[in-house]
């Protein structure tokens, strides 16, 4: 049962996270582009290089593709990625991603003991998870900390991560009490630590100009969120597709 969990999930999370890739070369690619010409002081985009920007839709990230170099073209050896290129770095992350979220999303499924019926309920209740997954991981963090494009201010990446792991999660427990638990004292609780990492406030830099317009960042965060929010609707559907029919297969040895 597990093993077939496992595999369902892993199926799932690789197919999500292959399909993100032309969602993000559609959308985001070219803004990212755009917002380097400012960062390199308004110098021509060299088209050979890749963007300096993290995993896709990893920890506090931006939402946009692995890359293996910086924005002037030099070798980035430390990102810990294969030298791929930027497009087959950008796959290889957005799998990592989709396989490691999708097990997380099982496991949630799990411990809540949410089950899949066959057919079209099955996979209703994969949506509602990924919608679920989408403003935990994505959206609330959001709210403190939008996706940014090159050329913006940051500060320390160690608070920014502890802020975002902690929202994360203060965010997914209280949208469980919020959402399945009955008792209006529960709904409250999860009101409460949804809310609480926003009312702390995020770590933000005491410098925040920049010379990227600010329609080109809110047009990319508006693009991240967008893009995020696919992928988190189809990592919810696909998986629970493959788990109504891991359910369904179950049944009869329970039964006998």
């Amino acid at each position: 049962m597990i093993v077939r969990i496992f595999l369902a999930a892993l199926a799932a999370g690789l197919i999500a996270g292959l399909l993100m890739t032309p969602a993000q070369y559609a959308r985001l690619v070219p803004l990212i582009e755009q917002a380097e010409t400012y960062e390199s002081g308004g110098a021509a985009y060299d088209h050979g290089a890749a963007p300096d920007v993290d995993a896709a839709v990893s920890a506090g990230s931006d939402s946009a593709p692995a890359s293996d170099h910086h924005a002037d073209g030099h070798s980035h050896d430390g990102a810990g990625f294969l030298h791929l290129g930027r497009f087959g770095n950008t796959v290889l992350a957005n799998l990592v991603a989709g396989g490691g979220f999708a097990l997380l999303l099982a496991g949630a499924a799990l411990i809540a003991g949410l089950n899949f019926p066959a057919g079209r309920e099955g996979v209703v209740r994969g949506l509602m998870l990924g919608a679920a997954g989408w403003f935990s991981v994505q959206l609330a963090p959001g709210w403190g900390l939008p996706p940014e494009l090159p050329g913006f201010p940051y500060v320390d990446l160690a608070q920014r991560q502890i802020w975002w792991v902690s929202t994360v999660a203060l965010s997914a427990v209280g949208l469980y009490f919020l959402v399945m638990q009955p008792k209006f004292a529960a709904k409250i609780l999860g009101v409460a630590l949804i809310a609480a990492p926003h009312l702390y406030g995020a770590p933000v830099p005491n410098d925040i100009s920049s010379d990227v317009p600010a329609l080109l960042a809110s047009e990319y965060a508006t693009a991240a969120l967008a893009t995020t929010l696919f992928f988190w609707l189809l990592l919810g559907g696909l998986l629970g597709f493959f788990l109504s029919r891991v359910d369904a297969e179950t049944v009869p040895a329970e039964a006998v």
